[in-house]
C-alpha cells in the first residue's frame, strides 16, 4: 500500500454516550482485530451501541462492538459480537483503572474511526452515567443552539 492511498472515511460514533454520559477523559487505543473485521468497518458496516469497555488482567477490552460479517467472507469469517483487545500503553491503562474504580464510573467507546497509516482506532472515554435531569438540560441546550443557528440563517 503506498502512502499516498487514501482510505475511505470511516467514522462510526456512538450518539447515546454524550447524551447518556458526561466524558470527563478521552483516549486513542488501537484494536486487535482478525482478518475479515477490518474490511467490514472500512465498509462502514460497524456499531457502538449499548457498548462498553472493561480492565482485565492489565488489560483493556471492549465488549459488545459489533462488526457485520464480511460479505465476501469463507469459513474464515469472524463473529459479529466478540470481545475484542484494545491496545493502550501501561500508563494509559493506570490512569484509566485509576479514574474508572469511583462509583458511577464507567469506559464507553465514542467513535471508531480509521487513522491516516490504515489503523482502526476507537476513542474511549472515562464516563459517568447523567441523571434525568441533566439529559433534560442536555436536551434544552441543544434545542438553544438549533434556534440560534435558523435565527442566524435568517
Amino acid at each position: 500500500m503506498s502512502a499516498k492511498m487514501k482510505f475511505k472515511e470511516v467514522n462510526i460514533k456512538n450518539r447515546r454516550a454524550s447524551f447518556d454520559y458526561a466524558i470527563s477523559d478521552t483516549f486513542t487505543a488501537g484494536i486487535v482485530l482478525t482478518g475479515t473485521e477490518i474490511k467490514s468497518i472500512r465498509q462502514g458496516k460497524a456499531s457502538l451501541v449499548d457498548t462498553f469497555c472493561y480492565i482485565n488482567d492489565g488489560e483493556v477490552w471492549v465488549k459488545n462492538m459489533y462488526i457485520a460479517e464480511y460479505f465476501y467472507g469463507t469459513y474464515n469469517n469472524h463473529t459479529e459480537r466478540r470481545d475484542r483487545k484494545l491496545l493502550l500503553n501501561r500508563k494509559e491503562i493506570r490512569e484509566l483503572r485509576k479514574e474508572s474504580d469511583g462509583p458511577g464510573f464507567t469506559i464507553v467507546p465514542l467513535r471508531l474511526f480509521i487513522n491516516d497509516r490504515g489503523y482502526a482506532k476507537l476513542v474511549i472515554g472515562v464516563a459517568r452515567g447523567k441523571k434525568e435531569y441533566d439529559k433534560r438540560q442536555s436536551i434544552k441546550e441543544r434545542d438553544d443552539r438549533r434556534e440560534l443557528a435558523r435565527a442566524l440563517m435568517k
